[in-house]
């Protein structure tokens, strides 16, 4: 699988090289977690990417993995498990980036709008994609993608439903075949709610860590249970993409079986 090198945040890898002939290519949206960037998600999911290619291949289906980097840069304090410099230089930036900043106080996803458009943004250079692959926040993000490209759901009137309508127009108004959360979760944001209500229909794959501290159960069951048949796969390890091949098959097989079903019936 030919695929560049990460750009700069808010674009992400192109494919340039041909596609195999007889191969549909199957194109999935790679979403960071939060401190990461798109070249460090490739960089942990290398042994995945080449396993989804070489597994998919012989059923004639060419994945090609796309890694946006979000556009909202952080710095060393807002990396959780920060320890400050005994000089005080605290402000150097550092390759870690979000989709949005959630607030505290209100609860609120500060910049969500901004990580959306990004998104919408590498979609469109993309020429629209198949299904989505996230972690942690990129988890929320794939779920969020997802719902919101869904023909049947209607997004707010207003400022609040801008940024799904640039998504769809991205994707030329197609839903995905297919989102697949790792350490995924629910935002229990109000103006957020419609992408749950009704239940997710994009068929869901969801991966969870039993020993993971970082996003408990709780919050991913609270993302599976708002999925109208969502499939569930715990791994025994912490928060990380598993990328054995033990973890990767089930992967490959939700993918085949999905992107088959549609090209099937010629959507």
């Amino acid at each position: 699988m030919a695929i560049d090198n990460q750009l700069s945040a808010g674009t992400a890898t192109t494919p340039k090289a041909q596609l195999p002939k007889g191969k549909t290519e199957v194109k999935i949206l790679m979403i960071h977690g939060y401190t990461q960037s798109g070249a460090l998600f490739r960089a942990k999911t290398r042994a995945l990417e080449k396993l989804l290619a070489k597994v998919l291949s012989s059923v004639s289906l060419h994945p090609t993995l796309i890694y946006p980097t979000g556009p909202n840069r952080l710095l060393p304090r807002d990396i959780p498990g920060f320890i400050p410099k005994d000089d005080g230089d605290d402000d150097e930036q550092g390759d870690s980036w979000a989709w949005f900043r959630k607030d505290e106080s209100s609860g609120q996803y500060r910049l969500f709008d901004q990580g959306m458009d990004t998104i919408a943004a590498v979609i469109r250079e993309s020429g629209g994609i198949d299904g989505v692959v996230g972690f942690s926040q990129g988890g929320f993000m794939a779920g969020a993608v997802a719902s919101a490209l869904e023909e049947t759901r209607a997004p707010p009137e207003g400022p609040d439903g801008d940024w799904a309508r640039k998504l769809r127009e991205a994707n030329g108004g197609k839903g995905l075949k297919f989102a697949v959360p790792y350490s995924g979760f629910y935002a229990p944001v109000e103006s957020l709610q419609w992408l749950y209500e009704p239940k997710i229909k994009t068929p869901t794959l969801h991966y969870l860590g039993s020993l993971d501290t970082v996003v408990e159960e709780s919050r991913s069951m609270g993302l599976v249970d708002r999925c109208e048949q969502p499939v569930v796969i715990t791994h025994p390890g912490g928060h990380h993409v598993p990328v054995s091949k033990e973890w990767v098959m089930p992967l490959a097989g939700f993918i085949k079986q999905h992107a088959e079903v549609k090209l099937q019936a010629g959507l």
